[in-house]
């Protein structure tokens, strides 16, 4: 996994990404928080104190090898994704929420997101890795918010201009990243099943648990039901790319990314059958509760 995809095409493929994502956000997006403060605040809490715990759980449980185990913590901290975003748009979740989310879960995660890191790896030992230092915090900052912030300015001073360049910014992160994502399978071809045996079902379960938690315990504290399916696509779908660009370009360490590119490639297939599952849902609702 370790080549000039993943150390070179990936970390450009990410920049692209976020440059995307900050050409869709406005001050507005972060004020928005002020508008669904219950909901943002427990979906907030379940990403950045629940999920990691639970992945810890899991990682003890199935006995884990220390890098792989700090691949699953990396995975963990990361955030939500924007295609979360998408999937939000597809099944019925509230959208506007879902952006707010992915603004806020990037500005927290270079903080977080180190703190996990270093900790996991202070915890589990894995080999010769030194962790996220002062320098390669910064690193994360710039792979992390600089392209969004470029994008936000973007936006602010040429609004035209961003609203025409957001979809093909779009289409070309997608496009980027599959040929990333398709380039470094190709490589991996003859470890792909090894992989997938070594993770697979963790990673599995992590997901689904990640989306069960991320609409249940919202739902639990009668969030309404829109919110909690963006809060389980905001939580259940994570940056996998971020992950693999600390665990390649940063950490040095590509087996520690190993659970995020499995994590990457069954992300998508759960997702969708959650969000069918949530529309079922909807729709049973609507059917017992007509108006």
């Amino acid at each position: 996994m370790d080549s000039v995809l993943t150390t070179v095409f990936l970390p450009v493929a990410l920049g692209v990404v976020m440059l995307g994502l900050g050409l869709g956000l406005t001050l507005a997006d972060f004020r928005r928080i002020l508008v669904y403060p219950k909901a943002v605040l427990v979906a907030l809490g379940c990403q950045v104190v629940l999920l990691p715990l639970t992945c810890f759980g899991l990682v003890l449980a199935f006995d884990l090898p220390p890098t792989l185990a700090v691949g699953m913590m990396l995975l963990a901290a990361s955030p939500g994704g924007t295609t979360a975003n998408l999937y939000s748009h597809l099944f019925g979740g509230n959208v506007a929420l879902n952006i707010s989310l992915t603004a806020v879960n990037s500005i927290l995660a270079v903080v977080t997101l180190p703190l996990v890191v270093n900790l996991s790896l202070s915890y589990f030992g894995s080999g010769d890795s030194v962790g996220l230092q002062f320098d390669k915090v910064l690193q994360v900052f710039a792979i992390v918010l600089l392209p969004v912030l470029v994008g936000m300015l973007i936006r602010h001073h040429r609004a035209g201009f961003a609203d025409r360049m957001d979809r093909p910014v779009r289409i070309l992160s997608v496009v980027v990243l599959i040929g990333v994502i398709g380039g470094a399978v190709v490589n991996e071809r003859d470890n792909i099943a090894q992989y997938f045996l070594a993770v697979g079902l963790i990673v599995l379960l992590f997901n689904v648990i990640s989306l069960a938690v991320g609409y249940l315990v919202p739902r639990a504290l009668k969030v309404d039901r829109a919110e909690a399916g963006a809060a389980a696509f905001e939580i259940g779908i994570h940056n996998a790319t971020l992950a693999i660009t600390i665990a390649v370009s940063l950490l040095g360490n590509a087996e520690m990314a190993i659970p995020a590119a499995v994590y990457g490639l069954v992300m998508f297939a759960t997702a969708t059958g959650f969000g069918y599952l949530l529309r079922h849902l909807s729709a049973g609702t609507r059917t017992s509760n007509p108006a």
